[in-house]
């Protein structure tokens, strides 16, 4: 499915804005170096590709077959798929176990696993994977590359969430919408990343799950290496109801997925923005090493924002040593405060900030860093940006940095201009002590500190 020689889009249109379009310029145009095969009787040629009546007629191999057809003829072409040796299949169409036709989601199964073909689907928008260049889906073009395999329950959340995570600069290794989760379901897709090279981190948008002994001993396995992020919908009861009518999931008891994510140690976001920031810096940053962290900031009110997060995520803020202390000193006037947080006050240029970025680098009793600016006259952000980015160029990713860039434009572009090296950075304090908390708690539930 991931890594396939050849792909057959059955369905595929010559109408742009039709869903049998999209998949096939995607494909095309981010880079698939297989074979494509657009499948339509009613066309000779789509986009530059010859275009086959059937996928019994393709010569080539198909590995996976996207289908983009009414709900009525799926079964139909799953059995010519099987004919064909195709290995998996991705269906897009709806009209299955969400509108309560569990009779025919049953029958694709069926045929499927007749002919040893693994199904995606249906009722999803499609699967991206980074390293074979694969943009299988009808969502966003450009998709940034990075380490997050994203896997979505929802389709027109997952398909608005891969256009924020460009405008967010987020990169990912994978996207897979899973809709009904008819045949592969969470947990088959975790045992896959979890031995994937180019993912570091999994993600999940869920509304429920289909074989919950399953999930929790593979989700056991897998966040001993690689930290899972769950957003879990239907945690009221009319939002249970909800996922009940979109994709034909049982929400189930919340108290009961709460002990369950406990138990395995999966990190439960609240909330998108909640979930794509811990996946920002834990894909992008070495695991902690211990707990002592430190606050550095120019302004004493984030700093106290910051220091009241540190208390409800679980980060434990150090208290210097009088040795460090007076390392401190050197980048802030006499009064400055080395309390923790350390406050270089509104006097501090890019200069101050980078001296005490690479004091607590070198200090190996630092196990965890935030810095936090406020925007003033004296420091220009880009300026500041640059500074760091220079600081971690000389000393490596040795720790855990989370940034935050309170102010205007300039410290938006700034921030944008730290996300593209990696250094996750965030508009206000609370979302990067967030983020942080987080990597801290998998890294205490794995025993790494």
């Amino acid at each position: 499915m991931f890594n396939p020689r050849g792909v057959a889009i059955i369905g595929a249109s010559r109408k742009p804005g039709k869903i049998g379009h999209e998949i096939l310029k995607n494909i095309i145009e981010y880079g698939y170096k297989g074979e494509i095969y657009p499948i339509n009787p009613k066309a000779d040629e789509i986009l530059g590709k010859k275009v086959y009546k059937s996928i019994l007629e393709v010569p080539g191999t198909v590995d996976l077959a996207i289908i983009v057809i009414p709900a009525k003829f799926v079964a139909e072409v799953l059995e010519e798929c099987g004919k064909k040796g195709v290995k998996a299949v991705a269906v897009i169409s709806s009209g299955f176990g969400e509108v309560g036709r569990h009779d025919m989601e049953e029958e694709i199964v069926e045929i499927s696993k007749k002919y040893g073909m693994r199904l995606l689907g249906p009722n999803i928008f499609g699967l991206f994977y980074a390293p074979t260049q694969l943009n299988a889906t009808f969502g966003p073009k450009d998709i940034l590359q990075g380490n997050i395999a994203f896997i979505t329950q929802s389709g027109a959340l997952g398909i608005a969430l891969m256009g924020w995570t460009i405008l967010e600069n987020i990169g990912l290794s994978a996207i897979v919408s899973v809709g009904n989760k008819a045949d592969i379901d969470d947990d088959d897709l975790l045992e896959y990343f979890s031995k994937d090279e180019k993912t570091k981190i999994i993600l999940i948008y869920m509304e429920g799950v289909k074989n919950g002994p399953r999930f929790i001993k593979i989700a056991k396995e897998v966040t001993k290496n690689k930290p899972i992020i769950v957003l879990k919908a239907g945690r009221s009861k009319r939002g249970a109801m909800a996922a009940a009518s979109h994709t034909g999931s049982l929400a189930g008891s919340d108290t009961i997925y709460s002990a369950a994510f406990k138990q395995t140690g999966i990190l439960r976001a609240m909330n998108v923005a909640e979930a794509f920031d811990w996946a920002r810096a834990i894909a992008e940053l070495p695991p902690p090493e211990g707990e002592n962290t430190i606050i550095i900031t120019n302004g004493g009110g984030v700093g106290v924002m910051a220091t009241d997060a540190c208390e409800d995520y679980n980060v434990k803020l150090m208290n210097l040593p009088e040795d460090l202390a007076q390392e401190f000193r050197k980048y802030m006037p006499p009064f400055g405060s080395v309390k923790n947080p350390i406050d270089l006050t509104g006097q501090a240029s890019e200069k101050e900030f980078a001296g005490a970025l690479k004091t607590a680098l070198k200090d190996d009793r630092i196990h965890a860093v935030i810095l936090l600016y406020c925007q003033t006259a004296i420091t220009d952000p880009n300026s500041l940006a640059d500074a760091i980015i220079n600081v971690i160029k000389e000393n490596g990713k040795t720790k855990p940095l989370v940034i935050s860039m309170v102010g205007g434009k300039e410290c938006a572009e700034a921030m944008k201009k730290l996300n593209l090296k990696g250094l996750p950075a965030y508009p206000i304090p609370e979302r990067a002590v967030s983020s942080l908390g987080a990597y801290m708690k998998w890294a205490r539930y794995i025993g790494k500190i």
